[in-house]
């Protein structure tokens, strides 16, 4: 007996194939929706959206379900990409990701799955929902390695009480060895990596065609010295060591740092068109024990209680860290973590646990 109809993103990997395929031993009657964001450049080699399209056929084919292709690059472009842009111009690091779950993925697509007469929509997540109390809560996944619940943390009851994730109990492992016994031929195919409109390619190629190069010094934090020279600010983020080009400077007796310490990126100044870097991991420049997040979004729609432990992921593949909240109010929140934290990023999302259940976040300011 059918439970009703249920939208599926399909994505053309893996994850999302095994979700619809679950979906439809369970009863459901099974929609798949491929959704195209980005079509500036598809035609060349670094997009597979086309490869992507052909996979997803396939998959409903073997299924047995049908599939619509909607074209969600207008809404992509306006309200996630040109806040990427936005964001990086301001000398941030943003996670596109992110935007693009709780502006696309469950607005956009969720509306139009709604005008399809669908009760639910899926997707491929490794991630949980669950009602409790009267609220819907979203939960981490089973496989703590795969956990997506980081990039899911601006979602709200409303939308969470239409969403299903039929991964949120598996392992990956399991998840292809479903699809190899099931005849998928995604079965073996490699997981997408990087934002999805920039895939494989070069990440200052790409962000160079949108926001022009402007070259400025780089300077050594301690003591003001210039190392060398930069091509623009929004090229480089916080913590990071590769690209710098000042690798050959090695000076015994600096502060921070030996004579053979890779340099890292500590801090940008936007007016002067300065970056500022520091010799050694464990500079204390790179170091930090509290925050302030900006934009917030809580899942239940309250506020977290302050001065009580929880933990928080300041990026996506940190383990959780001990932490409190200082204080909340409707414009941002203060969080201090139990040990200083490596490289906090502006732009980048700190999102709060409580257990398994994700509490929700906000921008680090």
């Amino acid at each position: 007996m059918s439970k009703g109809t249920v939208v599926v993103g399909l994505s053309g990997g893996v994850d999302s194939s095994v979700a619809a395929l679950l979906l439809k031993q369970q009863g459901w009657k099974v929609i798949g929706l491929f959704m195209k964001n980005w079509e500036d450049d598809d035609n060349d080699e670094y997009c597979s959206s086309r490869q992507d399209l052909v996979d997803v056929m396939s998959v409903a084919d073997v299924i047995g379900i049908d599939v619509e292709v909607v074209n969600f690059a207008a809404e992509y472009r306006d309200r996630v990409f040109a806040e990427f842009l936005r964001e990086y111009q301001a000398g941030r690091t943003p996670n596109p990701d992110i935007l693009c779950n709780s502006e696309i993925k469950f607005k956009a697509f969720l509306d139009h799955a709604m005008q399809l007469g669908a009760e639910k929509i899926a997707t491929g997540h490794y991630a949980g929902v669950r009602e409790f109390n009267g609220e819907y809560q979203l939960l981490k996944a089973e496989d703590g390695t795969k956990d997506q619940s980081y990039f899911l943390y601006r979602l709200n009851q409303a939308q969470l009480s239409k969403t299903l994730f039929p991964l949120a109990d598996i392992y990956k492992r399991e998840v292809r060895r479903i699809a190899e016994a099931e005849g998928l031929h995604v079965a073996a195919k490699k997981d997408s990596t990087g934002i999805c409109f920039i895939g494989e390619r070069p990440f200052k190629e790409f962000l160079s065609r949108y926001l022009p190069p402007k070259q400025g010094e780089i300077r050594r934090l301690d003591d003001g010295k210039v190392l060398g020279s930069h091509d623009g600010l929004m090229y480089h983020t916080i913590g990071q060591r590769k690209g710098l080009h000042i690798g050959g400077l090695k000076e015994k007796g600096q502060p921070g740092g030996g004579d053979h310490d890779a340099w890292f990126v500590a801090g940008k100044d936007m007016e002067k068109n300065v970056l500022y870097v520091v010799q050694g991991h464990d500079h204390p420049a790179l170091l930090r024990d509290d925050l302030v997040a900006e934009q917030l979004s809580w899942v239940s729609g309250r506020a977290p209680h302050t001065h009580w432990v929880y933990t928080a992921k300041p990026r996506y593949r940190t383990s959780d860290q001990p932490c409190h909240v200082e204080r909340v109010d409707g414009e941002s929140c203060e969080i201090r973590f139990a040990e200083p934290q490596w490289a906090l990023t502006p732009g980048q999302s700190v999102v709060l646990y409580e257990s398994r259940v994700c509490l929700g976040g906000g921008i680090i300011r």
